[in-house]
């Protein structure tokens, strides 16, 4: 069959996405910046205060121990994403909490040890210090992967086929996280959905001073109108007589944050106590340390995209998960409850808003900090309820995974068995990690269910990552199916060239570390 000539393409492949404003090294105003950077503050706070709250009170904890978690979750996450930002992978990328810590540390609450103690306080702080140091010991393994440069070597085997089903469902695997938690109050989630389409997409264009002032800022006034909404609701009485789980995801003052928060209090390692170490506590958490560092190498990946910047060469992501081995480290000594991994949400905001400027990112790693130190003003913000959050969710996710779809255009679609190798893993990375969630809620434990818990958490947090899931299979067949004849089908005469970081001009202007630090982690 002919093949079809140049200008015949209604849509030849492009390295950068169109329509970007800013890209990485490109800045707005002092004062857009800073008006850009509070709203990707905002964005964090959803899975900030969404993880502890649904954590602390299994724990134990009170309504002063969940705003303390919350507190200390934001510190430890603007602290993370400066230094991401500054010595890791340097892309815009915000480094928030992580929800694949969830079967480990939930192992961790149900420890007969644990929850045998019969008072509240004291079962917390225990459980506290169990989960530290799990953390601290799981932390290792992105430590040394990241910075002995093993990972780089593992992302070798990676294409761009490879990698599109981990980019898709690093958005489309957190479907849960979306609708499903909107549609829990569907008085505010629906039109937060619809309001934020409408200012983001069909009011795009309306300009103040020259400047799209709906596109840049279409999430925080959209949450500002809907949550003056809600507050009405609540105030009116609206939600008077309907069921307590209603009450609870609608009303504005049913989380008790500003009333437990306190007015300063600064976050300090071993708050909590000396953390308490357990062989099998910390194997179960290394498991979600390799499911964090594998979402975050498709996280990192898709960032790079939407910031206009080259895809991460193999030294320069393997030096990003290794600062986020010294995130989750940081984590375990200070108690934020989870590990750490990159927020796709704010990666989906930087698509929105069309902005992937650096420094916007660091601007609000400040503010993370700032409002995580001043008790009251924070816990303002943090009592958004979740069904807000939730419904934007549905927008950032979906706009992620379609950015990671994008890498398809740069391999040969017509090869059957890149359709193979694409649907398989997709439709697996969805179907295996929904059995294991199925099985879970109904047997009220994971498939894998030994004497061994330590195995059993293992299992059940890697198969419970669709990323992780899609990565595996699409690798491993990518790498294995007709191998030898697949190079330029598999995307790898463009992908090459950005897999060292002298292989084109780009790596260099985008991922030089600062302040000639670059003598300490010598590029390869």
């Amino acid at each position: 069959m002919e093949a079809l000539k140049p200008e015949e393409i209604s849509h030849p492949p492009m390295e950068q996405l169109q329509g970007l404003e800013y890209c990485i090294d490109s800045n707005p105003s002092w004062g857009e910046a800073v008006a850009l950077g509070f709203q990707h503050y905002i964005m964090a706070l959803g899975t900030a205060v969404m993880i502890p709250s649904f954590l602390v009170p299994l724990m134990g904890g009170n309504d002063g121990d969940k705003i303390r978690v919350i507190q200390t979750l934001l510190f430890v996450q603007g602290v993370n994403t400066l230094l991401q930002t500054l010595f890791g992978t340097r892309l815009p990328t915000v480094i928030g909490g992580s929800w694949a810590f969830m079967v480990p540390i939930i192992s961790i609450i149900h420890d007969s040890s644990l929850a045998s103690i019969e008072d509240d306080h004291l079962r917390f702080l225990s459980t506290m210090r169990a989960v530290q140091g799990a953390l601290i010991v799981a932390s290792s393994v992105q430590i040394i992967l990241g910075f002995s440069q093993l990972w780089a070597i593992c992302s070798r085997f990676f294409s761009p086929l490879g990698m599109v089903p981990v980019m898709a469902l690093v958005g489309v695997g957190l479907f849960d996280r979306g609708f499903p938690i909107a549609g829990q109050c569907v008085e505010i989630g629906v039109p937060m959905f619809l309001l934020f389409v409408a200012l983001s997409q069909y009011l795009k264009n309306f300009k103040l001073k020259q400047m799209p002032i709906m596109e840049r800022f279409a999430f925080i006034i959209a949450i500002t109108v809907i949550w003056a909404y809600a507050h009405l609701l609540t105030a009116s009485g609206a939600y008077k007589h309907h069921p307590e789980v209603t009450q609870k995801h609608c009303r504005t003052d049913k989380g008790h944050l500003i009333s437990s928060a306190p007015w300063i209090k600064i976050p300090y390692p071993l708050q909590w106590g000396a953390p308490i170490f357990d062989a099998g506590h910390a194997f179960g958490m290394m498991a979600a340390t390799l499911v964090s560092l594998i979402e975050s190498t498709g996280a990192y990946k898709a960032a790079s995209r939407l910031a206009s910047a080259t895809p991460p060469p193999a030294h320069v992501l393997s030096r990003g998960i290794g600062w986020q081995g010294i995130g989750i480290l940081l984590g375990g000594l200070f108690g934020t409850v989870t590990g750490s991994t990159v927020s796709v949400e704010n990666i989906g905001l930087l698509g929105s808003t069309r902005v992937g400027s650096r420094r916007v990112i660091q601007i609000s790693a400040g503010f993370m900090i700032f409002f995580s130190i001043l008790g009251k003003f924070g816990a303002l913000f943090a009592s958004i309820p979740f069904p807000i959050f939730a419904a934007v969710y549905c927008v950032m996710f979906g706009l992620v995974a379609s950015v990671g779809l994008s890498f398809l255009q740069f391999t040969n679609m017509n090869s059957m068995r890149n359709l193979f190798i694409t649907g398989v893993s997709l439709f697996l990375g969805l179907s295996i990690p929904e059995y294991f969630r199925e099985y879970t809620t109904g047997a009220l434990h994971g498939p894998a269910h030994t004497k061994a818990g330590w195995f059993n958490d293992f299992l059940n947090t890697i198969f419970s990552s669709s990323p992780t899931v899609a990565l595996m299979i699409g690798v491993f067949l990518d790498n294995t199916l007709e191998y030898k004849d697949s190079a330029r089908d598999r995307g790898m005469p463009w992908w090459v060239k950005f897999r060292t970081f002298k292989g084109d001009s780009r790596n260099e202007e985008f991922y030089t570390l600062p302040f000639n630090l670059n003598r300490f982690f010598p590029p390869s």
